[in-house]
């Protein structure tokens, strides 16, 4: 199972924005509904947590949270104690002491992208705590037009309806995609989530998780 605990760095200054940030995620809760063990939901002060069955579902999460900018992220890998609770607040397990953990790691100052990944498998969970940060740092680097460019491919357009939509050229998209690194951020994303996947070890989700 995987946990993925968020919280919001700075609140003092930029204000509140856990319940905004889970408005936003209707889109992203179609796309992974079949990846949600319990609902996200805020647990406690400028902190959210979702509960997971699927390693590329937290990733993206995590990414996303990443290019928002204002979030420590820590995902736990490993076992909860079934079945689990109602909500998240309510259930236990090691995933959710990991994801603490991780969170608490994610605030600090040694961190070079605010995401860790802890589990059982501490070598896999290093190690994709490592990949995470490279692919956030590429994100946390992208410009606005890289952006445009990024989420127009991400829908699934082609490059020459990206460059129709934008109004420029097929090259000037693939110059824009190239200095993006959009398709290495491609690329490592699945070996990030197979990385998460390892750090839980063997506790692999089980389909009788609720009560």
């Amino acid at each position: 199972m995987f946990v993925l605990t968020a919280d919001q760095r700075d609140s003092t200054r930029t204000g509140e924005r856990v319940d905004a940030l889970l408005s936003s995620l209707d889109g992203w809760r179609k796309r992974w509904s079949d990846a949600i063990a319990l609902p996200i939901e805020r647990t406690v002060g400028d902190e959210f947590q979702a509960v997971l069955t699927q390693a590329d579902a937290a990733v993206d999460l995590a990414l996303r949270l990443v290019r928002e900018g204002d979030w420590s992220v820590g995902i736990g890998a490993g076992g909860v104690n079934l079945p689990l609770s109602a909500t998240a607040r309510a259930s236990s397990g090691a995933a959710f002491v990991a994801a603490r953990d991780a969170v608490e790691r994610a605030r600090g100052r040694r961190e070079p992208v605010p995401v860790v990944v802890v589990g059982a498998d501490e070598g896999a969970a290093g190690a994709a705590t490592a990949v995470l940060q490279l692919i956030g740092a590429v994100l946390q680097r992208r410009t606005e037009a890289g952006w445009q460019v990024a989420d127009a491919l991400a829908d699934s357009a082609t490059q020459r309806d990206v460059a129709q939509g934008l109004g420029i050229s097929p090259q000037a998209v693939s110059q824009r995609a190239s200095a993006a690194m959009i398709e290495e951020e491609r690329a490592a994303r699945p070996v990030a989530a197979m990385l998460v996947a390892r750090a839980a070890g063997d506790d692999a989700p089980r389909k009788d998780i609720h009560e």
